[in-house]
């Protein structure tokens, strides 16, 4: 199916394009940008982006590494503001 009119990108160009930089670094973070970076096109219109965003989270080589996940820090029930706590 085609997902990118403006690129003639399809659903396959995509899981191709993730698969190929998972088996190339098991470590990668796959992001839209370097999808169009290993077929070798750029976003145009971005009227796209929407199902093909849909597209890569289909793919089951798109999990973020276990050794890169929990790496972002807690979320605070706050905001700090100059060193001190703002409650609401």
């Amino acid at each position: 199916m085609i997902i990118c009119h403006c690129q003639n990108i399809t659903d396959r160009d995509i899981d191709a394009a993730i698969d190929w930089m998972r088996a190339s670094d098991p470590a990668t973070l796959v992001t839209a940008g370097k999808v169009y970076r290993a077929l070798g096109k750029r976003a145009d219109c971005g009227g796209c982006m929407p199902l093909f965003l849909a597209t890569m989270r289909r793919n089951d080589n798109l999990e973020i590494p276990m050794e890169l996940r929990g790496l972002r820090a807690p979320a605070t029930q706050g905001k700090r503001y100059a060193g001190r706590q703002e409650s609401h």
